[in-house]
């Protein structure tokens, strides 16, 4: 039987190798992967891309194991496969029951976990499969404790940090708690249950969980235990799996590449592969379709990723319709159906240490794949079913909303708690209703008695980028204009208060902490407060919509009235009147405030999804995409003799120096694959700001998928690449008050990978959306 065995796997190897003569792609497959190895970032790993019903590319690399001793990567050398267990397990594991008619997706949880939050939960079976349960990413670890039913009660009793619904928390819980009801629903344990109704089937004979001592001499050892000094191997990475004793819905598995690819090809033929059905075409159809709620940023089928920030196997042109996962150890699964395509990349690069960044090297293969393919979004989505061709255009086209501003919705009431005072508008040339009629002139033909207006930085007309602005008289009306800008600082004396009963601020943000409007409102607010009158903000809409939050969050030690006066992260996702209404609470402000809300916004909404007309905020915020980027770009602004594209065509969505260039930048960046984004080099000469009349090189950004893409890791990484490529030309502590995060400026300096700062400043985030939460308005 062994030597059967062998010559099957030769003959396997040989025929594939075959197809692999023929595949464009290999040659740039077996770079990235062997310069993975030689630059210590994996020891070795097993790569098979497959299509159209065959094996393309299928090479093992490197090393198996590192410590205690060296031993040559195999085909067959069995992986860790870590979270790819969500879908490689549990996933059709609930899939199985679903088809049996045994679980319902819309179903409580508390249907087949009475117990679960004390048998009071909106939380949903789709809930859980999607990561919109608001359950947090994981059990508490200390102290420790040890035993499934343990770990189960925990799960059971763990507390929501967000509403079902309303944002993505990539949570190991919510699987756990899928393993468990596949136990209670089947009466089987999930290991089991899976093993007789997929693994077997599928003649996956290499797939399982707690693998015996027999097979320990294929298996790619992980990290090192610090318990024993020894690699761990055969035994579950994960910690949490650990104490439950090796088998959970979230972690546990161990398979090889060939198993996953016959798994992979079950799904390319929607529920078969070589005459064993596994799920009808339904079920398969059902649980890899879009399933998030409609308003969210984060795609996510039943149980697979779509597009979220964990789909860089995706790569740059796998399209939305393809699905997949990753596993922490260092695996990844992704599924174009449309191409019939699918990319198995297992590695152990948790081993002997963990702490590497892999996704620059897992958007490479998915990169390389489908170009060698020829796989475009255009072709993938032709001629997929119906539903998901749909809800894949719901995510990739903004919906469209007729929404109200603060404004518009104040008009429509006649302005009627503004009759019969003396008004005072913080405003500037955003300030106009849906028709394009200035605040003021609305005001005034409705009766209200303007007294003043007040000008913030750019002045009221928005057209100033001068230290000091003077005050002044509004042409059309009369109305003395008070500048809240002097020797680059804000003011609002008591004087300028004397005309005043109540103030009214109406103006449109961009986003970002360090956008000055809203250190002003607060500013405003504050004397309103110690002067007694009511506060009225108009809101508008965050244009880089209510639910991106990037960091670094400002510490306390970084207060700056201008650009940093309160604890928010860079991009902060919330409106101008939930900002005041937040301001208020916290600080204690005790001003009389009165928010008056848009009508038709979604959190989910980007500016040009509402209807609104863009209109310049300041001199130079001139699109909706500069202020996408600009959250990271202006991040470094303040570094000496560097541009941020002030003084040309395209402020913020450009950057250069003479010490920059361009083309080598350009293949820096891309190369780190950051997600949403490419870039390529370019050549300007500012008329204006820093490097005026100079012709210099620098890069342009181009967003491709601006769900995806975050501007602080934009960021993060243009520090990371000029660093490396210019030492000591940037200087990042003179950017301290726009980054304003001690930790995340030293570990910039440090040259640390921008995923691992990400990763390290996620914590702050969760803290940041727990203490919002009560703000939010919309």
């Amino acid at each position: 039987m062994k030597l059967l065995l062998l010559l099957g796997i030769g003959s396997l190897a040989c025929s594939r190798a075959t197809a692999q003569e023929t595949f464009s792609g290999s040659a740039a497959l077996d770079a990235q992967m062997e310069q993975a190895v030689k630059d210590g970032l994996i020891p070795g790993g097993v790569l098979i891309v497959g299509h159209d019903g065959k094996i393309v590319h299928r090479k093992a690399y490197g090393q198996r194991a590192l410590v205690p001793a060296r031993e040559a990567m195999t085909l067959d050398t069995i992986f860790d496969l870590a979270s790819l267990s969500k879908v490689v397990a549990t996933t059709p594991a609930i899939m199985k029951l679903f088809e049996q008619g045994k679980i319902r997706l819309i179903d409580p949880v508390t249907v087949y976990l009475p117990e679960f939050q004390g048998g009071k939960s909106d939380i949903t079976v789709r809930d859980l499969l999607t990561h919109f349960s608001g359950l947090r990413p994981d059990l508490d670890l200390e102290p420790a404790w040890s035993g499934y039913e343990i770990g189960i009660r925990k799960a059971l009793a763990d507390k929501p940090t967000f509403p079902p619904g309303e944002r993505f928390v990539y949570s190991d819980i919510n699987f756990e708690l899928l393993g468990e009801i596949v136990r209670r629903v089947s009466g089987q344990p999930l290991d089991e249950f899976v093993r007789d109704q997929i693994f077997q089937p599928l003649g996956m004979t290499d797939t399982m969980y707690r693998p015996p001592a027999s097979l320990r001499p294929r298996i790619a050892p992980t990290e090192i235990d610090a318990a024993t000094g020894q690699p761990l191997r055969g035994i579950v990475h994960d910690p949490t799996t650990r104490y439950m004793g090796g088998v959970a819905g979230h972690a546990g598995v161990f398979s090889t590449a060939a198993d996953l690819a016959r798994y992979a090809e079950m799904w390319l033929g929607f529920g078969e592969r070589a005459g064993v059905r596994i799920f009808s075409p339904l079920t398969v159809q059902k649980f890899t379709e879009p399933s998030s709620p409609p308003d969210q940023p984060a795609l996510r089928s039943l149980g697979w990723d779509i597009d979220t920030a964990y789909s860089s196997a995706r790569g740059e042109l796998f399209p939305i319709g393809s699905y997949g996962h990753l596993g922490y150890t260092g695996t990844s699964l992704w599924i174009d159906p449309a191409s019939k395509t699918y990319v198995i990349l297992l590695t152990n690069y948790v081993h002997p240490k963990s702490g590497k960044n892999l996704s620059p090297l897992r958007r490479s293969i998915g990169t390389i794949a489908a170009a060698s393919l020829g796989v475009t979004a255009q072709v993938s989505l032709v001629g997929y079913n119906e539903s998901l061709e749909s809800a894949g255009a719901r995510r990739m086209i903004a919906p469209n909303h007729r929404v109200l501003t603060g404004l518009d919705v104040f008009e429509e009431q006649k302005f009627a708690p503004l009759q019969g005072k003396r008004i005072g508008i913080i405003t500037n040339q955003t300030g106009l209703d849906r028709e394009g009629r200035r605040n003021v002139d609305a005001m005034r033909a409705a009766g209200v008695n303007v007294t003043a207006l007040f000008g913030p930085e750019h002045g009221i007309a928005g057209d100033k980028d001068v230290p000091t602005i003077q005050d002044s008289k509004d042409a059309a009306t009369g109305i003395p204009v008070f500048s809240l800008y002097n020797n680059s600082g804000f003011r609002m004396t008591p004087e300028m208060l004397r005309s005043v009963d109540a103030l009214v601020f109406d103006i449109q943000d961009v986003g970002a902490r360090f956008y000055s409007y809203g250190c002003q409102m607060l500013f405003a607010m504050d004397q309103a407060a110690k002067t007694h009158q009511p506060f009225y903000v108009l809101d508008r809409p965050n244009p880089i919509t209510g639910v991106h939050l990037e960091g670094p969050l400002r510490e306390a030690s970084f207060e700056n009235a201008g650009v940093s006066c309160y604890a928010l992260p860079i991009r902060h996702g919330l409106t101008y009147g939930e900002l005041a209404t937040m301001a208020n609470a916290e600080q204690k402000l005790g001003v009389d405030l009165h928010v008056i809300k848009m009508r038709n916004w979604e959190r989910g909404d980007w500016l040009d999804s509402t209807g609104l007309t863009w209109v310049d905020p300041s001199p130079n915020m001139r699109s909706l995409n500069a202020a996408t980027l600009y959250p990271g770009v202006a991040m470094l602004e303040s570094s000496p003799n560097f541009s941020v594209g002030r003084g040309t065509d395209a402020p913020f969505e450009q950057i250069g120096a003479d010490w920059i260039h361009g083309v080598e930048l350009a293949q820096a960046l891309n190369l780190r694959s950051i997600p949403g984004l490419r870039v390529y080099p370019t050549r300007f000469q500012p008329i204006d700001s820093v490097f005026k009349g100079k012709t210099i090189e620098g890069v342009r950004f181009v967003i491709l998928n601006r769900e995806t893409f975050s501007s602080i890791r934009l960021g993060l990484e243009l520090a990371f690449a000029l660093q490396r490529l210019y030492p000591g030309k940037l200087d990042i502590e003179k950017c301290r008050l726009s980054i304003a995060n001690r930790k995340v400026m030293d570990a910039m300096k440090a040259g640390t990978d921008p995923s691992t700062i990400e990763l390290h400043m996620q914590s702050d985030m969760d803290a940041y959306a727990a203490r919002r939460k009560q703000f939010l308005l919309y």
